[in-house]
């Protein structure tokens, strides 16, 4: 639904004043950019509810927008705020002490942990399996490994690191006997 920005500033006056149904036409007006915005800057499982939350705190605050025409960027800074936010809260977790992923890990079959290794490792994107590889196939050094690929080390370590994190979330999040 498209208005013409001197009907939306009205309707963001309105909305200003606490006028229920303005609101409610607001946030109408507005769900479809919304969306398309938040396609564009959320993983595709949280764009609904990232419109959702950002409808919701424009309709609570909407009264302290202090310029009608200030509205497409606030609501836009909105959505990618909310973006983030459940970004953030979609990778938090709590770690798995390392005894007890050792212990999850060894009480599987040797053959289904180096399948189960491989795929980990196909799943990583190229510049993280091509350190671990040089690193713990090849087992050159951090130094070597920076040289070779022309990097600080500071980079290659910390490549190595999340490309084991990686991993090892892999394998903890894999059911044994998969």
């Amino acid at each position: 639904m498209r208005i013409q920005a001197s009907a939306r500033d009205n309707l963001i006056f309105a909305a200003q004043s606490g006028d229920a149904v303005a609101i409610t036409q607001l946030l109408a007006v507005c769900q479809a950019d919304a969306r398309r915005y938040a396609y564009k800057h959320c993983h595709a499982s949280d764009v609904d509810d990232a419109v959702q939350e950002s409808l919701l705190i424009i309709s609570r605050k909407v009264s302290g927008l202090k310029a009608a025409a200030a509205f497409s960027s606030w609501l836009f800074t909105i959505i990618k705020h909310e973006c983030r936010k459940l970004s953030r809260m979609m990778f938090r977790h709590e770690p798995l002490p390392d005894e007890a992923a050792e212990e999850l890990l060894l009480s599987r079959p040797s053959d289904d942990l180096r399948i189960d290794l491989a795929r980990a490792l196909e799943s990583l994107p190229a510049h993280y399996l091509e350190v671990v590889l040089l690193r713990d196939f090849e087992e050159l050094t951090i130094a070597e490994i920076a040289q070779r690929l022309d990097e600080p080390s500071s980079a290659v370590k910390s490549r190595l690191h999340r490309a084991r994190a990686l991993v090892r979330e892999y394998m903890l999040g894999t059911e044994p006997g998969r």
